[in-house]
């Protein structure tokens, strides 16, 4: 049902893109990928133990009262109506605009029932289950670190078909639809979360 977000906006050149880095607090503190924290440390063994099966995440997901799929199909279709809403740092509405955790806390709390935290670096923290990039699933969380300083400054809610939907920048439109393969993206990918496995089961009963 997903794929059919792919085509309704262009996938523009991001290389010139700064995301919520150019407007990312200096204060913001550094946040480890648990996968590459320990290069040294038998690399292929971290990842075994880090990222969660397939099995894993859906033997997580049935123990729950709720579908993913369909608190994620919520969350998309209301983020696609809000393409082209401008960016605004701090922002956390459509009336002002927002910054990329802004429109990710808003989408997941309107959406999910689920209050996120407000910054990236604690975004990121969450206890939810890390994802492997190779097994996203539409509503997933994206983290990246377009600063090149190794720090969390950007995220955005994976759509399906490679693609994603961010609040990206001022300069490039606000919210908007980029592709997870596009070099710029790719280079600057930290990790993925599952963060709707932590949604309340009531929200279930309204759908």
């Amino acid at each position: 049902m997903l794929k059919r977000f792919a085509p309704l906006v262009p996938l523009a050149l991001v290389t010139l893109l700064f995301g919520c880095a150019a407007h990312t607090p200096v204060s913001q503190q550094q946040v480890s990928n648990p996968v590459t924290a320990n290069a040294s440390a038998q690399p292929s063994l971290i990842l075994q133990e880090e990222l969660m099966s397939e099995k894993e995440l859906t033997e997580f997901s049935s123990s729950k009262p709720y579908q993913l799929p369909a608190l994620a199909d919520s969350i998309l279709e209301r983020g696609m109506s809000l393409i082209g809403t401008r960016y605004r740092f701090g922002g956390t509405s459509e009336t002002s605009g927002f910054d990329c955790s802004g429109f990710i806390g808003y989408l997941f709390r309107e959406e999910a029932g689920l209050k996120l935290p407000r910054s990236t670096r604690e975004m990121i923290n969450v206890n939810a289950p890390l994802v492997a990039r190779d097994n996203l699933k539409p509503g997933d969380l994206l983290f990246f670190s377009t600063n090149g300083r190794g720090r969390v400054s950007h995220a955005g809610i994976y759509l399906g078909d490679d693609q994603f939907i961010h609040s990206s920048s001022r300069r490039s439109g606000g919210v908007r639809i980029d592709s997870l393969g596009d070099r710029y993206w790719s280079k600057t990918f930290i990790e993925a979360k599952r963060a709707l496995a932590m949604a309340p089961s009531t929200v279930i009963s309204r759908n």
